[in-house]
Order: structure tokens, then sequence, then C-alpha cells
């Protein structure tokens, strides 16, 4: 089939075109820049200049495609508002262009909070949690289910880890913890962030394309919980910085969801999809190196 992807050159969206391309599907990436566009090329796609503000140049794409994977996100706290915003009226006019197609669009998301435990597919973004922001837009994607589109969400862990990785959150925290002198963590430490690699959330969002019924929600959850004082261990032996709690309040927007516990289940994804997560874990990948080389 072919998909059209928005954020194709980026962390997720180039393991994702690298994967739909090994499995025979033809692939479109909107590029916002000449380095994104031969980015996307040489991952064996093709191009189409844009970014998210161009609804035209996407709705016409989505309506060429079989199946189109949303994961463009812009991430400006300083305009924030404006860009769910953005985002909330792109799916209303994907709406009106794919009604009753068939067609299949997925988003990624993120997981939610459950404060009695741990957080499955049946719980619903927490507007004012770590991944509420986007529940604007979570809400609009589902509800493509009802034009006749086959809507869903695939939602990421806190981190999506990998070899390459730069800007992520795990690539973040290493960066804070050189400017703090210290391998941070809040409390004891024992609070928790799902994880995954990359390339089996890859998978996850390909299946999803494929196979998965309208109106699911899905999370590319392989460990539901890694302790938080030991990424922060691991960082210490591989930087030499000792591990250390630290406030929260000093650390800005980063200290609520460093101190957060938020363990997600993926349960019932897998058992839907049969998708099963074989890559390495979070702290294999931390004690590898790969962090502790590509944050400096």
């Amino acid at each position: 089939m072919q998909v059209f992807i928005t954020g194709a050159s980026g962390w997720i969206g180039s393991a994702l075109t690298r994967d739909l391309v090994a499995h025979g599907h033809e692939v479109v990436g909107l590029a916002r820049s000449d380095a994104s566009a031969e980015r996307i090329r040489v991952l064996g796609a093709r191009p189409v200049r844009g970014d998210v503000s161009d609804h035209a140049v996407i709705v016409e794409q989505a309506q060429h495609a079989d199946a189109t994977a949303h994961l463009a996100f812009t991430l400006d706290f300083a305009s924030f508002d404006e860009t769910i915003d953005n985002e909330v009226a792109l799916v209303a006019a994907l709406a009106d262009a794919l009604a009753d197609s068939g067609k299949a669009f997925f988003a990624a998301s993120g997981t939610p909070t459950n404060p009695t435990g741990t957080a499955t597919e049946d719980d619903a973004l927490d507007p004012d949690g770590p991944a509420g922001a986007r529940s604007r837009t979570a809400a609009a994607v589902l509800a493509l289910a009802d034009r006749g589109i086959r809507s869903g969400l695939v939602r990421m862990p806190r981190t999506v880890h990998g070899a390459g990785d730069r800007n992520g959150l795990i690539a973040s925290l290493v960066r804070l913890d050189r400017q703090l002198g210290v391998a941070a963590y809040v409390g004891d430490g024992a609070n928790r962030w799902p994880a995954v690699l990359v390339e089996d959330a890859a998978q996850l969002f390909r299946l999803a394309l494929e196979t998965a019924p309208s109106r699911s929600v899905l999370h590319a959850v392989a460990e539901e919980g890694v302790p938080m004082r030991a990424v922060a261990e691991s960082v210490s032996r591989q930087t030499g910085l000792p591990a250390h709690a630290v406030d929260p309040a000093t650390l800005g927007v980063f200290g609520a969801l460093l101190g957060g516990d938020q363990p997600a289940s993926s349960a019932r994804t897998r058992a839907l999809l049969g998708w099963e997560p074989t890559g390495p874990t979070l702290l294999e990948d931390l004690d590898a190196g790969y962090y502790t080389t590509l944050a400096d």
C-alpha cells in the first residue's frame, strides 16, 4: 500500500519509513527542508515539501495514500496552544477530505498516567498530565472513526530509545546531568518510565496502519516501567558523574517528568496485533554508551 508520513525524517518517522519500505510498502514523506527531503530519499521514500501548517499539501497526499501516519509535532512551549490548535484544525480538514473512504489515519500520542497503578490502553490522557496537552488532538483523531476513516492512536512511552537518538528525553536528561554535574533522579528514584526501542515502536506503527481496527488505542510499550534511579546509576557508570537525588523544582519543566511515576502496559496491544518487541532494553542501550557519547 502507499503510506504518507508526516515527520518521516524524524526519530520515529525514519524508523517507520525503513520498516515500511522493508515490508514492500511505498512511502511518501513530508519534508520541511532540503536536508529532510534528502534523508527521506536515502531511506527509500519519496519526499514532498511542506510542513504541518501546509494543510492543503497534507490533505492532498492523504487522499492519494492508502494510509497516513501523523508523527510530525513541533515542541515549542512558547506557542504550545497554537501548535495544538493547528493540529486539531488539520485533523478536521482530513475528516472532510477522507470521509467514508475507509483509509487509515493513525497519529502518535503519549502514554497516559494512572495515579492508582499502571496505565492501560483504556486510560484517557489527563489534560494536566505529561502527555495531556495533546488530548484534544487525540480526541479529534479517534472521532475520525465516526466519519468512515480507520483512525487510531499509537501512544509512545516517555522514552523511545536507540542508537542515534539525539533529541529524545533520555538524551536530554544526559545533557542536563552534565550541566548539573550529577546523574540526577528525584526522591528515592523508585519512580518509573515506560520505554521502547525505536525499531520496535516503528514495527507497531506499521502493524497499526496495516490491520488495526478503527478507534484503536495502542501502546508502544516494551518495558512497563524502568526505575529512574537505575537510569541515573547507568549514566553514572558511563560518565563518572555521581548518581544523586535532586530537587525537582530546580529542573523546570523537566522536574515533573523526571519525578513522575508513569508505568504503562501494552498487554491489550500485544494481544490485538501480535506485536512482540525484541530490541535491547533502555538500560542495555545506556550501558552500551549510546547516550553518553551522543549527548556530549
